[in-house]
């Protein structure tokens, strides 16, 4: 008798969801897909629902838990951090139900960066150093106290966007005035981070994690300033590669031993179980690997760029990892790499427009080795046009970074849309 299949519920509307959604849509054990709300791409795998998971009030988590209960969706995956950090995982598990994704208390990992900073601490997970403040007199005395490079973060969620990293006074007290007293990211200014600028280049290390069992996935590089060379500000993340050649096994032997098993501990001590995605945000320093952040799911745009490459059977992985039993399924890698560079849209990450028509994304599609994952797009009459900031995420595999690269920009030559803008340089740090 065939084993019954599983109906999935994804959460989320961006890049990281589609392609999940992709790759579990590949498993012989996957059932219908629905995504709440999804965007433009999730709608050609699967159902779109017009559920708005990102406020977690007893209504939206009511919606869910009644969809899931008369569609028979026994997996839900809770993509992005905000419902991670509000409790999603902990409202909606049930007996039966396998969720994906920490409870809100490991999620403070990423929600609350100044208790994280205290955790490592605590746990002598090597970070940089750093002052919690929350108020805004209190950061400009000690700015003014100190010399040199900053790194100035809002301690709450911002969407990738609250940290301002400053050569000097000037700049890190202009990041605190736009964090504490605009208040633009709203209440996750409300306390700030002050860091030491640290030197080196910066590594995605994510792992699944099971309660006991930690799997560390290929690692890859992020690229988070808006322009080439590494330019403007800040963003949720402008693309991505894997595998990288900064991430050698001892490296990665380090992270494992230094880095993730003493954060799953202390969690642990603290009565915690963490089980889902844990990702370690470090720069590679001449005193070895630092912690800059911690995050509590895939990271996007990086998990585009390693879904990608991985073999083996998502949904069986994802039921491993929240059953505890990471230890029995198998996991293996493409040899070749694979580089994801993000299409955004003009002015992002400042304000930008919607509703521009998309062209050429099937044309772009047909070419070898490229896959289009949708972030900020709606389906329209029929027409995709762009919904969000970063737009698309277009993404070739190569035998090399250098022939991937080449492949996913010529594969962003033939897509248009008025005021689109990418970066054409994704894994320039470690080619030259």
């Amino acid at each position: 008798m065939a084993s019954k299949k599983t109906n999935i519920m994804i959460l989320g509307s961006g890049g990281r969801e589609h392609v999940l959604g992709w790759k579990l849509k590949q498993s012989p054990s996957c059932g219908k897909l629905y995504f709440a709300p999804g965007n433009g791409g999730t709608a050609q795998l699967g159902e779109n629902l017009k559920i708005d998971p990102d406020k977690v009030t007893t209504k939206v988590v009511d919606e869910i838990d009644y969809f899931c209960r008369h569609n028979d969706v026994s997996m839900i995956i809770i993509g992005p951090e905000d419902p991670l950090a509000q409790g999603m995982a902990d409202r909606l598990a049930r007996e039966g139900r396998t969720i994906f994704g920490p409870v809100a208390a490991a999620a403070r990992l990423e929600g609350d960066k100044a208790w994280a900073k205290q955790m490592m601490r605590a746990a002598s997970i090597p970070t940089a150093e750093a002052k919690v403040v929350d108020n805004y007199e209190a950061a400009v005395t000690y700015i003014e106290s100190r010399e040199g490079g900053m790194v100035v973060k809002a301690a709450g969620l911002a969407k990738g966007k609250g940290v301002y990293v400053c050569d000097n006074a000037q700049e890190a007290l202009a990041a605190v005035e736009d964090i504490m007293v605009k208040k633009i990211f709203g209440e996750a200014g409300d306390q700030v981070i002050i860091e030491e600028k640290l030197q080196g280049q910066e590594l995605s290390v994510l792992a699944l994690v099971d309660g006991k069992n930690i799997y560390v996935l290929e690692p890859a590089q992020d690229h988070k300033q808006a322009y080439e060379g590494d330019k403007g500000p800040n963003t949720g993340g402008m693309g991505a590669y894997t595998p990288t050649p900064l991430a050698t096994d001892e490296l990665l032997r380090m992270v494992e031993r230094h880095i993730l098993v003493p954060t799953v501990d202390v969690l642990k001590r603290d009565g915690i179980e963490f089980k889902g995605v844990l990702y370690a945000g470090l720069m590679l320093t001449p005193a070895g690997p630092k912690v800059l952040e911690f995050n509590v799911r895939f990271g996007d745009p990086e998990v585009q760029a390693m879904m990608m490459r991985l073999k083996g059977d998502l949904v069986q992985i994802i039921k491993a990892t929240a059953e505890g039993k990471l230890d029995t399924v198998d996991i293996s890698w493409d040899k070749r790499c694979c580089c994801c560079v993000v299409m955004a849209s003009g002015g992002y990450p400042g304000e930008y427009q919607k509703g521009k028509v998309i062209k050429g994304l099937k044309e772009a599609a047909a070419m070898e080795g490229v896959e289009i994952f949708h972030a900020g797009t709606k389906l329209s009459d029929g027409e995709i046009l762009t919904n969000g900031g970063r737009v698309l995420n277009v993404c070739a595999m190569g035998k090399d970074l250098k022939e991937a690269q080449a492949k996913a920009n010529a594969a962003c030559k033939v897509i248009q849309f008025s005021g689109a803008q990418y970066r054409k340089d994704i894994g320039f740090r470690v080619m030259k």
